[in-house]
């Protein structure tokens, strides 16, 4: 059986008792949530079910909405792809926050972005996850300021998303060339080197290519195995078919 949505390892009493409750729908505890969503960010913990909570108590009184909560909630959202957590999120936040800011928004100091050229910003990101654009998702974090505002109150951002990367690349692949791993990391060296082999578990052959190919171990994702579909169809059932062949036209 799989983990239930709702589930969160390191989720407090007093937030499982209010997500249990009638309290989840009392604007009361919209700073109690708020308060969660920071500790989720320093401490590197994350609990769906309990932001989404937030971010419905948001569309029910949108004038306790905190730009900087909602935006931390997506940010941290994004540490767990591939899941679809991102898009439910999106789909708590009102239309006007969804639609693309308006052309005098790129003249805005960082601090003064609107929530929805921010949301924006972090569609992009993970519409580049989505594609499997890693490298591309990391010349973009880089290309803009505001992206670094975004995501500096997630302790550890760049670490947890090289981690979700390379658990999504271990599923799907055996062999990579170092140099394409290296850019769809953003890591050089020394520390690459560390990555592949302390966390990943992963090794380097050094004797192909020009600079060596990480070898990743098979697993239950990345096997290659052959599918042989049996269809079990009786001769019976095609009776009627090809009785109604040989039936005279009215």
């Amino acid at each position: 059986m799989g983990i239930a949505f709702d589930y969160a390892p390191d989720r407090p009493e007093h937030i499982d008792a209010i997500l249990n409750g009638l309290d989840r729908y009392n604007p009361e505890t919209t700073s109690v949530f708020q308060d969660y969503v920071a500790q989720q960010c320093e401490d590197r913990t994350y609990d769906c079910y309990a932001n989404l909570a937030l971010l419905k108590l948001y569309q029910f009184n949108p004038h306790l909405t905190r730009d900087e909560t909602t935006t931390n909630i997506l940010v941290k959202a994004l540490t767990v792809f591939p899941s679809p957590d991102f898009s439910l999120c999106l789909h708590l936040l009102p239309p006007h926050i969804l639609n693309p800011p308006s052309s005098s928004a790129s003249s805005r100091a960082v601090g003064d972005a609107p929530l929805s050229e921010a949301v924006q910003k972090l569609n992009v990101l993970n519409n580049l996850l989505s594609e499997a654009n890693y490298k591309g998702f990391w010349s973009t974090l880089d290309s803009d300021d505001l992206y670094a505002d975004l995501v500096a109150d997630v302790s550890g951002f760049e670490e947890l998303m090289r981690i979700r990367i390379a658990v999504t690349i271990g599923q799907s692949c055996r062999e990579v060339e170092r140099g394409v791993l290296e850019g769809w990391l953003q890591m050089r060296g020394q520390d690459f080197e560390r990555f592949i082999t302390d966390i990943c578990g992963w090794g380097i052959d050094d004797t192909t290519g020009v600079k060596g190919t990480v070898v990743i171990p098979v697993n239950k994702e990345n096997e290659a195995k052959g599918t042989v579909v049996r269809e079990n169809v009786q001769f019976d059932q095609f009776a009627k078919i090809i009785h109604r062949a040989y039936e005279q036209p009215a």
